[in-house]
């Protein structure tokens, strides 16, 4: 919870008050692995703030899943699109690892986001943010080697979700075949 606090006040310059009227509204919750927190279909109508654990979204084509997204410790989560304009998600959301979260429900949100330009502050800085990587992975999966997109991933995302996703997982998110990124990880390896 202290780092939550840290990064908010950071964020946006909460006081301790301001900072109590948000904490009101968060609910504590444990999630086991392999939870889906939201299902296509669905509605994402939670903002996720990760203690500890890891997460994903992933879309299901074809009988085959896509991972479109990792999270863990210190990082916020949900299907933003679906969170954002209040519609049926054509994501899923998944925990990996037993994992432990703060929970903000959409109304609770909007409502601060009445009550003070803070939390609209919060909300524009998360939907920016959540633009600005949708545009990065877009422009890597259309311009980058499979071993690029792979050096980048080592060099960009958090150790534990390196380390800690399964291999097919980090295949999909990178748009290459499992067989793929065992031969890039051999080469990288070797070299």
């Amino acid at each position: 919870m202290n780092e939550l606090s840290k990064i908010i006040k950071e964020l946006i310059g909460l006081t301790e008050s301001e900072w109590k009227v948000f904490y009101k509204q968060l609910k504590r919750q444990e999630y086991k692995a392999k939870t889906l927190l939201i299902e296509e279909g669905k509605t994402a109508e939670t903002l996720y703030f990760i203690e500890s654990g890891l997460f994903r979204t992933f879309r299901n084509l074809d009988e085959k899943d896509i991972t479109t997204y990792f999270a863990c410790d210190n990082q916020f989560i949900t299907v933003f699109n679906s969170f954002i304009n209040q519609t049926p998600s054509s994501e899923i959301l998944e925990v990996i690892e037993d994992s432990i979260v703060y929970e903000i429900h959409s109304h609770n949100l909007i409502q601060l986001y009445k009550e003070s330009s803070k939390f609209e502050k919060f909300g524009r800085i998360l939907a920016e943010k959540n633009h600005l990587c949708a545009l990065e992975r877009t422009l890597t999966m259309q311009t980058k080697s499979a071993k690029k997109k792979y050096l980048d991933f080592l060099k960009n995302y958090n150790k534990k979700i390196v380390n800690r996703v399964p291999q097919y997982q980090i295949a999909s998110f990178l748009g290459i075949a499992p067989e793929s990124l065992s031969r890039v990880r051999k080469e990288i390896f070797i070299s």
